[in-house]
């Protein structure tokens, strides 16, 4: 859900009408709340539905455990990304956003305060309160930023999409679900049976 200000007691005013990762850094709000295009999106107050914590979980680890030993490193919400755009000042980045899981390869990227940089893959794990963001804002957002790869997994639809960036634009797969195997060009030779990995969730 998009809002115009911040709830808190010192509210940061906005410079040119966006907010910073500067910003972001001085507020404390109870719910997440991500930056895309300088505006502020909250999500939902309350917790995910178990569903989807159970999907992100399962696959979280199902990627980390293949990742094992390997160069590049999964992480999982809460978990800044940053996008710069032109300049890596934390007054100047306006936008940042906390993906269910994301695998970076390049460790230039990482610091203390998560990822600096487009992610080599992100997972958004869809939930009845988020689907615009995702759908809309962070698709754009990701293409955008060179987001290599894009999973977009509907737990409760028992149903993934990916999208691959191929010269600057997404492609999307076909809709994939119980039955097929998914396999990432990303993480090469990683490979998920969606119809097992859906049981395993339910």
């Amino acid at each position: 859900m998009e809002t115009n200000r911040p709830d808190t007691v010192n509210e940061p005013q906005a410079e040119y009408g966006m907010y910073s990762y500067a910003d972001y850094l001085t507020w404390q709000f109870e719910e997440v709340v991500e930056l895309i295009r300088g505006k502020i999106f909250k999500k939902a107050a309350a917790a995910p539905r178990r569903i989807h914590q159970k999907a992100s979980g399962e696959l979280f680890l199902r990627i980390g455990s293949f990742l094992k030993g390997q160069k590049c490193q999964v992480y999982t919400a809460p978990f800044d990304v940053r996008f710069p755009k032109g300049s890596n000042e934390d007054n100047k980045i306006h936008d940042v956003v906390q993906p269910d899981i994301c695998v970076i390869c390049d460790p230039e990227k990482l610091d203390d305060r998560g990822c600096i940089g487009a992610p080599d893959l992100i997972v958004e794990i869809l939930s009845p309160g988020n689907s615009k963001t995702e759908l809309k804002h962070k698709y754009s957002l990701y293409e955008s930023h060179g987001v290599r790869e894009y999973w977009i997994n509907h737990p409760e639809n028992q149903d993934l999409m990916i999208y691959t960036l191929v010269d600057g634009k997404y492609v999307p797969s076909r809709l994939l679900t119980s039955g097929d195997v998914m396999e990432s060009s990303v993480i090469e030779g990683f490979t998920l049976d969606l119809e097992e990995f859906f049981k395993d969730i339910e």
